[in-house]
């Protein structure tokens, strides 16, 4: 993948690029190939519409287009998704981050019409063709 080194051998890829990729994602997407884009948008799609539902925020439509919007967002499900897991077991930690939902909600707050990810994909679709995301075979 393109945030490894190019003579890095802990990533072989023989499987299909439609897989979904192990490990980590970076943080912001702009180091990564036209496919690897896409994928990265599509897993913080995932992400947005999971912390919409699990904690009520107050995502605006066109979130993809906002580069501030979508590292907050980025991060804040990296940060719980390391809770999530088991990887961190540090309960003041995840208070911390259940206290930082009203400054990602300040983050948000750009936009006039909440977000609504049956109505919004298409338009999400889009940006993600204009910014030279190319989506797998199967999208």
């Amino acid at each position: 993948m393109s945030f490894h080194e190019p003579d890095d051998d802990r990533f072989d890829h023989d499987g299909d690029w439609d897989d979904t990729p192990a490990g980590r994602w970076p943080l912001d997407w702009h180091g990564l190939y036209p496919r690897e884009r896409w994928m990265w948008f599509e897993q913080l799609w995932r992400d947005v519409c999971g912390l919409r539902s699990r904690y009520r925020l107050a995502v605006r439509s066109g979130w993809w287009e906002d580069q501030v919007q979508v590292e907050a967002l980025a991060a804040f499900a990296a940060w719980l998704e390391r809770y999530d897991s088991g990887e961190w077991d540090d309960p003041p930690g995840k208070l911390a981050l259940l206290y930082d939902l009203d400054h990602l909600g300040a983050l948000l707050r750009d936009g006039n019409d909440p977000f609504h990810p049956d109505r919004d994909r298409a338009a999400f679709a889009r940006y993600l063709l204009d910014i030279g995301c190319e989506p797998s075979a199967s999208d």
